[in-house]
């Protein structure tokens, strides 16, 4: 049986929102089992609003999240880490309305989070079970999610030049969501750059937190990899996902998709529960856990 689990201890950093621009800083601490990831405005006394799908609000050029006229914004890089690592239960503290982008990835959350360290909890891990396959299409884009052993995600995308097709497939266990996703980090085209800040977005993009490209190439590279491009679709893929509130058991299979075709098969799953089933059950030994399980099997619950 696997366990939920949390932060040992609270910590901090400092940024700007990629769309925004604002500046933000964020804590993240422990929170007892059964809390779930909930973020809290403390510049709006304190406003709570939970990391699920009935909250989204906006998923065009990121997935946000609002409650009673209050937003969260940009919240998928950080659910992505969380999910990689298998932090159940976390208050994530801000005070200003977007997450800070950091380096454009989710590695310096990795960091901050195994920097406090993980603590389990006593109560048992719910999981999502797909029962069923549901699909989501858009003309010739696709999302959608399998019956399967584990959590696995594939992801192709079409771009043009320089980037092209990619595909990217990942399990979600012995560190690979560390190794091979989380360093991902964000891309735009250079020649998009000031339409979309005529429409009020990436006013806090910089070539140290977006990969710029243009026909020519990579303005600012190197890549972290070859294929960094599906790597981090891929990473917003699985944090947008988290917006289920719980690990999922599937394979889920991902074509040009983007945030709101991410969000349209959560809102199917949450619709209908009868493509899945809730568990807390033992996986096979085949299956798929998140990186941190079994590393604390050692440790005494808190």
């Amino acid at each position: 049986m696997a366990f939920e689990q949390t932060l040992r201890a609270a910590v901090e950093c400092t940024g700007v929102g990629l769309h925004s621009g604002v500046p933000v800083t964020m804590r993240i601490l422990p929170a007892a089992a059964g809390t779930g990831i909930v973020f809290r405005r403390v510049d709006l006394d304190g406003f709570a609003i939970e990391a699920t799908g009935r909250n989204v609000a906006k998923v065009s050029y990121a997935t946000s999240l609002m409650k009673k006229g209050v937003l969260i914004s940009t919240t998928e890089h950080l659910l992505s880490a969380f999910i990689g690592l298998g932090v159940d239960n976390a208050v994530v503290e801000l005070d200003n309305l977007e997450l800070p982008i950091l380096d454009g990835s989710a590695k310096p959350i990795v960091d901050l989070v195994l920097g406090a360290g993980l603590k389990r909890q006593r109560r048992l891990r719910s999981y999502m079970r797909i029962r069923r396959e549901v699909e989501v299409r858009e003309g010739d884009k696709f999302i959608g999610v399998y019956p399967g052993d584990g959590y696995s995600v594939s992801y192709t995308i079409d771009f043009p030049a320089p980037i092209g097709r990619e595909s990217f497939e990942v399990q979600l266990r012995d560190g690979q969501y560390r190794r091979e996703v989380a360093p991902a980090r964000t891309f735009g085209f250079l020649e998009q750059e000031q339409a979309m800040r005529n429409m009020g977005l990436i006013r806090g993009a910089t070539p140290e937190n977006v990969i710029v490209v243009t026909h020519q190439g990579v303005l600012n590279g190197p890549l972290r990899y070859a294929d960094e491009f599906v790597r981090h679709k891929t990473l917003d893929l699985i944090g947008d996902l988290a917006l289920l509130g719980r690990q999922l058991i599937g394979r889920v299979v991902a074509d040009r998709a983007g945030h709101a075709m991410h969000a349209a098969l959560v809102s199917r799953l949450l619709r209908d529960h009868s493509l899945w089933e809730e568990t807390t059950a033992e996986l096979p030994a085949s299956a798929t856990v998140p990186d941190s399980v079994g590393k604390l099997a050692a440790e005494p619950l808190a």
